[in-house]
Formats: structure tokens, C-alpha cells, sequence
């Protein structure tokens, strides 16, 4: 497998440290209020790349944190007369049912920057013995950029292009406009901890060096996030764990694109904001999760109510073939036939299509794509006819693959108190009988109970709405 290593700006062979064995940091959400659709996008992204690797039979050990401790949690807690804990709390939990919502799997592990106060002081403190830090007056802790001499290696930028943009802001006495904060002193009526520099709390981009190395060690294989932290949150955090730890922080950095809205870049200000939940509540979770992989993961990708659509009927695609599989094993009378064999190399040969989609760089896109000629051949190869062998074996290919990308899980389950069959039958016999009015009554009554019936060549088939 070859990805596109942010670092160093090329595709690269994917090698881990360990062979088999894979460790992922992914930055996860500040916790202050709903995660919006661009926070859905490397959640989704990232999610596959983990299943994908696993699938490939290598071991992945998956972090990702939560910042539950930000100048955005305290200011919705101040406008909410409460305290920190209860709004990171309130906004975990809803990021688990976005979560759960959008077929992501839980990271191995999901630390939170309150819980390694301890880990954070003492990079810090390391920091300043070597060198690369310094305490100012008031207790606010500082990293000096100038003490690393690759600072922009990750961003591709120079630190003379960097400076051009910096600047202290009032109240801050760090001693170059580029240093930036790893500790802040607390000011009053902000939630602190106790260090050797005084009371305070960490600032953003030593969380996730502390957390990265306390849960995966000094150097891991790949570090991701959305290319909006490329800078200066991810080359903040290769500055302070590199001068730290003495060793390269991570092998490989990998970075999504963008989301727009109709064409314009999502921003509060612009009024083109959505969070994941106000679009699910209309269009269902899974065709978030579709968009979100439609295309490749490092090109921009456009949100809007027509492509959203689009989704919502590729995905209708996928499910009638699914369907249309449980259906036509159902029907199998036999369980073999002597065309099985063609049928299933032709099938088969459709996986190889997506293995060499994923392995270039994660392309879902064109992975996708290797599903859905799949799907063709499935439609034209398996029928009611077809042996149950052939069927299992398509169904098989089929949930292997759409498994990886996570989709086509939004399968309903029907519970019912009728008896749908018995009912089916009725209608069935009403028609042969030209009874047409208590046929469209069977129907009629069934839709108003949430099952739609389908009427095909080879025979009445249902699905719940």
C-alpha cells in the first residue's frame, strides 16, 4: 500500500515500524458543542483506514482523544453558569451517537487531555531542561521555535515565511512572536492544576504529544487529522515531541481535504455551518458517511442537498442488491450448479479491483466504484434461479467490501405482529381471483404498517419503508 505522507510530499510504501502491526494517533474533537459535518469527514476517513489495514491481516492499535479542557469549552461553560466537566461530558456523549450514527468504531483507545495532566508537566519540564522551553513570569509556559531547527518542516514552510504572520498578542510575554503556549497560568475562575510554574492548564498542541506518547510510545506510524491542523497544531506537535522524546515523532502524516457547502468553504460566519446531527435528522446518518468517502480523501468534497440526494440513491442502489441477495436465497432450490464457478471468478475479480483502488493511497473513490460493478454483475449473474451456493458466495463478497468502507449498514430490521407472507399470499390469490380491490387493500394496509411491497418478475418481494 502506498499513501501520501504530508511530510515529505509524495506518495510512500507503507511501512510500519513493527511489521503487521500499525500505531494510529487521529485527532478527535474539542468538546464544546456538536460535531459539525468537516469533523464527520476524517472520523469517517480515518475509520476506514483502520478497517482497511486490519483487513489486509495487520494489527492496529487506534488512539484518538478528546480535548476536553479548551478556551471554547470554558467560554460555553461561563455563557451556561456551569462547569467545564459537565459540558465536556454533555458533548462526549453526543459525539458517541453521532458516532454510532456514522458506523465509527470506537478507537482502542480514547484518552482525554484531562486525564494526563502528569504526562503533559513532565514533556514540559523535559522541555525546559533541554532547552526548548522557558516559564515567563506569570506562569505561562513557552515553546521556543527557534531551538528546533526543522520548525516548518511538516507545514513546508519557513520559519522566515512563518514570522511574517506572527505576533504577541497583549498579556503574552513569550520572547519570539513564533513560540507558542504549553502552559497557560490560570486566570480567575478558570479550572487549573497544580504544576511547577503554578496553578494552570495545558495548552492545545502538548495534549496530543502527551497523550500520543503515554498510549503508543515515543515514535508512531501514522499520525492523521483534517489538513486544517497541518498548521500549526500537527508542526507544533512534531516540534515539542521531537526536541522532547529525541526521535521522529511519526513516519507518516496523512491529512483530509476541505468540505464546502454549494461551493463555498463551511464557516460559522459565512452561515454555511451544519453539524452532523442537523443533517442526519433529514437524510439519515449513512449518506453522511457516504459523501464522506465518495470521494478521494485529500480532495475537497461538496456538501449540498442535491449531492446528499445523490448519496441517499447510491446507497439505495446498494441496499436493493443486498435485498435482492437475501430474497433470491431464500428462493434457491438447488445448491449448486455446474456455471457457478465463472460466475464466481467473475465476481470475484471485482475484490482485486477495490484492493488495488485502497492500496493507491486509500482511493475509495474508485473503490467504491469496483462495488458498484459488482453490483452490475451480481444483478445480471444471481437470480432466484441461481444455486445457494452462488448467491452465499455473493453475498459474501458483497459485505466484505462494503464492510471496509463501512457502509450498507443501515439495514432495517423488522419486527412485526403480522404475519407479512400469509398476507402476500392473500394478495397474490385476490389478483388471480381479479379481486383487484382487496388486493390494493393487502397493499394499502401494508404500506400504512411500514412494509412496501415490490412486484417483480420472480415474484412479490418486501422491504420496510
Amino acid at each position: 500500500m502506498r499513501v501520501f505522507n504530508t511530510l515529505t510530499r509524495r506518495k510512500e510504501e507503507l511501512v510500519p515500524i513493527k511489521p503487521g502491526e500499525f500505531k494510529i494517533y487521529a485527532c478527535g474533537p474539542t468538546v464544546y458543542n456538536y460535531i459539525h459535518i468537516g469533523n464527520a469527514r476524517p472520523l469517517c476517513v480515518f475509520d476506514v483506514l483502520r478497517r482497511y489495514l486490519e483487513y489486509r491481516g495487520n494489527n492496529v492499535t487506534f488512539v484518538q482523544n478528546f480535548t476536553d479542557i479548551d478556551d471554547k469549552i470554558i467560554k460555553k461553560a461561563n455563557e451556561e453558569n456551569t462547569d467545564y466537566l459537565t459540558i465536556a461530558k454533555r458533548y462526549i456523549d453526543e459525539y458517541w451517537v453521532d458516532a454510532k450514527g456514522l458506523n465509527i468504531r470506537a478507537a482502542d483507545i480514547h484518552p482525554k487531555a484531562t486525564e494526563n495532566i502528569d504526562e503533559i508537566i513532565d514533556i514540559i519540564s523535559t522541555l525546559i531542561e533541554k532547552g526548548h522551553a522557558y516559564a515567563v513570569e506569570n506562569g505561562d509556559v513557552y515553546f521556543s521555535t527557534k531551538t528546533f531547527n526543522e520548525y516548518g518542516k511538516l507545514s513546508h514552510q519557513p520559519l522566515e515565511d512563518l514570522e511574517a504572520g506572527a505576533r504577541i498578542n497583549i498579556g503574552e510575554l513569550k520572547h519570539d512572536p513564533m513560540d507558542f503556549a504549553l502552559w497557560k497560568a490560570a486566570k480567575p475562575g478558570e479550572p487549573y492544576w497544580d504544576s511547577p510554574w503554578g496553578q494552570g492548564r495545558p495548552g492545545w498542541h502538548i495534549e496530543c504529544s502527551a497523550m500520543n506518547r503515554r498510549f503508543l510510545g515515543e515514535s508512531i506510524d501514522i499520525h492523521c487529522g483534517g489538513k486544517d491542523l497541518i498548521f500549526p497544531h500537527h508542526e507544533n506537535e512534531v516540534a515539542q515531541s521531537e526536541c522532547c522524546n529525541g526521535v521522529q515523532f511519526a513516519n507518516y502524516w496523512m491529512h483530509n481535504g476541505y468540505i464546502n457547502v454549494d461551493n463555498v468553504k463551511m464557516s460559522k460566519s459565512l452561515g454555511n455551518f451544519f453539524t452532523v446531527r442537523d443533517v442526519a435528522e433529514k437524510y439519515g446518518y449513512e449518506p453522511v458517511r457516504y459523501l464522506m468517502i465518495s470521494s478521494h480523501y485529500r480532495s475537497p468534497i461538496n456538501y449540498s442537498v442535491d449531492i446528499i440526494e445523490q448519496c441517499k440513491a447510491s446507497l439505495l442502489r446498494l441496499h436493493t442488491c443486498r435485498d435482492n441477495l437475501d430474497f433470491a436465497l431464500e428462493k434457491a432450490t438447488v445448491s449448486s450448479k455446474p456455471t457457478d464457478f465463472e460466475a464466481k471468478k467473475k465476481l470475484g475479480s471485482h475484490r482485486e479491483e477495490f484492493i488495488e483502488a485502497m492500496d493507491d493511497d486509500l482511493n475509495t473513490a474508485d473503490a467504491l466504484a469496483a462495488i458498484f460493478e459488482l453490483v452490475r454483475d451480481i444483478n445480471t449473474l444471481v437470480t432466484p434461479g441461481s444455486s445457494s451456493d452462488l448467491i452465499e458466495y455473493a453475498i459474501e463478497e458483497f459485505d466484505e467490501l462494503t464492510g471496509v468502507l463501512g457502509i450498507c449498514y443501515d439495514r432495517k430490521t423488522v419486527e412485526l405482529n403480522i404475519d407479512v407472507e400469509k398476507l402476500i399470499e392473500e394478495r397474490n390469490n385476490a389478483r388471480k381471483n381479479k379481486d383487484f380491490a382487496l388486493a390494493d387493500k393487502i397493499r394499502d394496509d401494508l404500506k400504512a404498517q411500514g412494509i412496501i411491497l415490490e412486484d417483480t418478475p420472480q415474484g412479490v418481494k418486501w422491504h420496510k419503508a
